[in-house]
């Protein structure tokens, strides 16, 4: 493999018109060009992606909700978020390669079921069922 397909020359560097599968693509030759394959089992990457996660989350930790707001603005604190969240995305990709998971089309079927789970409210002060909390705690629709 020469240095130019290492490095992905036929992909731009700033995203472009990628997709999820050129990328996936061009993480497995970056592994597969430093033997890294042994290396990425699914435990592996669910590890490392969760760790990635808490180094994005390290960012925003002592924030107000306001500075979290505005923390694109500093142009270090800027490369640090995009640096994490390509880490995030790198580690979630490789896990749904070695796992046969097309990314897109589980995400697809999520956004579905959550549309049928959480119907838009009626009016004004509808937030939905009131009995679907009791089916345990959830910080946040998506889970």
């Amino acid at each position: 493999m020469t240095d130019a397909q290492d490095h992905g020359a036929a992909l731009p560097a700033g995203g472009g018109d990628l997709d999820v599968a050129a990328l996936q693509n061009r993480l497995a030759r970056f592994a597969a060009a430093r033997d890294w394959q042994p290396f990425h089992t699914p435990k592996n990457l669910a590890t490392a992606l969760s760790v990635e996660a808490a180094e994005l989350v390290e960012i925003f930790q002592w924030l107000t909700p306001e500075q979290s707001a505005r923390v694109m603005d500093d142009p270090e604190s800027a490369h640090r978020v995009r640096d994490e969240v390509a880490d995030v995305l790198a580690y979630l990709l490789q896990l749904c390669e070695v796992l046969g998971v097309d990314a897109l089309a589980a995400l697809a079927a999520k956004i579905d079921r959550n549309e049928t789970r959480f119907p838009v409210p009626e009016g004004p002060g509808d937030v939905g069922d009131p009995e679907e909390p009791k089916k345990g705690i959830r910080h946040s629709p998506e889970s």
